[in-house]
This record gives C-alpha cells, sequence and structure tokens, in this order.
C-alpha cells in the first residue's frame, strides 16, 4: 500500500510562491504517475498537475489550463518525492492540495488515481 504525506504548504501574499513535496512509501514509486489536485471550501476537487516517471517519455507532465505558466511540478524517484512550484499564486489558488499515485496512466481524471495524500493548505492572501 502507497502512502502519500504532504508537506509546504501556508499562508503566502498574492504574487508569492509556495513549494509543496509529496513523500511517498510503501510502493515502487517510480512506477507511478503522480498528479496534484486541490479542493477549495464549496467547490469541486479538481486537477492542477501530474508527472510520469522520468525514463518513461522522459517525464512528460500535464498541467491545467489555470495554472500553466506558473506551477512547475517535478519528482526525484531517488527521493520518492514529487514536487509542485507555485509561483504567481493567486487568491484564488486557495485550497486544500492533494499529491496521488496512479499506476497506469498521465491523466487529469481524480478517478484514475488509486492513492491519496492527506491534503496540505495553501492560503493566498490579497
Amino acid at each position: 500500500q502507497v502512502q502519500l504525506v504532504e508537506s509546504g504548504g501556508g499562508l503566502v501574499q498574492a504574487g508569492g510562491s509556495l513549494r509543496l513535496s509529496c513523500a511517498a512509501s510503501g510502493g515502487t514509486f517510480s512506477n507511478y504517475v503522480m498528479g496534484w489536485f486541490r479542493q477549495a471550501p464549496g467547490k469541486e476537487r479538481e486537477f492542477v498537475a501530474a508527472i510520469r516517471s522520468i525514463g518513461w517519455s522522459g517525464g512528460r507532465t500535464l498541467y491545467a489550463d489555470s495554472v500553466k505558466g506558473r506551477f512547475t511540478t517535478s519528482r526525484d524517484n531517488a527521493k520518492n518525492t514529487v514536487y509542485l512550484q507555485m509561483n504567481s499564486l493567486k487568491p484564488e489558488d486557495t485550497a486544500v492540495y492533494y499529491c496521488a499515485a496512479n499506476g497506469a496512466v498521465l491523466t487529469d481524471r481524480a478517478d484514475a488515481y488509486e492513492h491519496w495524500g492527506q491534503g496540505t493548505q495553501v492560503t493566498v492572501s490579497s
């Protein structure tokens, strides 16, 4: 069973940056596609970014239109960790951010991800 633990959330002013980390254990990290999702109060969970394993299509990534050019996801298979670098943050980025893992496909569909972390809160003040 894969366990995922996010960290790095916090309070930041609009225009600022944060880097989220997600540490994985209990599985073969390099086999998994890693995704990031977020959920704001009263809203549905939405896709943010995803990354295939390095070595599969060279670490191909996928981003939601709302974060393209501002967020970057990367991974370090040696550390079993995936990252989400968030720049130029906006108040509408405020949400609980979750990392997730799936063993099959680079996708923005939440139902394709089999393993989820507990989430980390990101709050962007205006």
